[in-house]
């Protein structure tokens, strides 16, 4: 008697995970090896603002470095009389606003320090910010001091001081062209003026984002990036100043 035996079709080995069917997990190429492709995060892009402060303080660097070379070589270098045909010294001792360039330097440190406490009032804010979605809980009324508007007067105060010395070294006979000596005083002071204004441009943005109730973590962000801005251009500033005062 005839016999019916139904064949069933082998399947082909999968060599996927020690044999079973699963396809491998393919990243999407997000950010950091995540498997999403969504915007980044805030470290990410706290990360990035940084890396690219680093970047751009790179050629205020060179050329303060290239003024205080100039500025050393040229004390000692003599330039060509064009009445007596001979080589002469050029170079004129500054009698410097000292005085006023201090109180400047104080109202700058302090400035510095009220950015400092901007940026951690700002990281509490954003600490806290979850804990305040819990119904029922409470955490009471914070008083705020508004040390952003107090960093950005004492910038414009420090800027004013700084025009005022110019105003003191004119009235003393010392303009632009009037030496060498007193050319690099404008220029140097000048040009730190120059980008700690950029720096208040900074803040004001922040402000206004404030204003305009932009999420917080974009002005995290650019509140950080100016405050060690703001820090680097203190210091820029105490070396000016030194280089100014001693290196004769």
């Amino acid at each position: 008697m005839e016999t019916f035996t139904p064949t069933i079709p082998a399947q082909a080995p999968s060599t996927f995970r020690g044999g079973r069917g699963d396809p491998p997990q393919v990243a999407s190429g997000g950010d950091d090896g995540r498997s999403d492709a969504g915007p980044p995060d805030f470290g990410t892009r706290l990360r990035r603002a940084r890396l690219a402060l680093a970047v751009a303080l790179t050629p205020i660097v060179m050329l303060f470095v290239s003024f205080t070379s100039a500025y050393i070589v040229r004390q000692g270098l003599p330039t060509l009389d064009a009445n007596s045909n001979q080589l002469v010294r050029d170079w004129l001792p500054i009698p410097l606003p000292t005085q006023l360039f201090l109180l400047n330097t104080l109202v700058l440190l302090l400035s510095s320090v009220t950015l400092e406490f901007a940026r951690r009032q700002l990281g509490r804010q954003a600490a806290l910010a979850p804990v305040k979605g819990i119904p029922g809980v409470s955490l009471g009324t914070e008083r705020r001091i508004p040390w952003l508007a107090v960093t950005i007067t004492l910038g414009l105060m420090f800027l004013a001081g700084q025009w005022m010395a110019w105003q003191a070294l004119a009235d003393r006979g010392f303009f632009v062209a009037t030496a060498p000596s007193s050319s690099f005083v404008y220029l140097m002071t000048g040009c730190h003026a120059l980008h700690l204004f950029g720096g208040i441009m900074a803040l004001l943005v922040a402000g206004a984002a404030s204003v305009l109730h932009r999420s917080l973590d974009s002005r995290r962000i650019i509140v950080d990036v100016t405050t060690w801005y703001w820090h680097f251009m203190a210091l820029l500033w105490i070396y000016i100043l030194a280089l100014l005062e001693f290196a004769h």
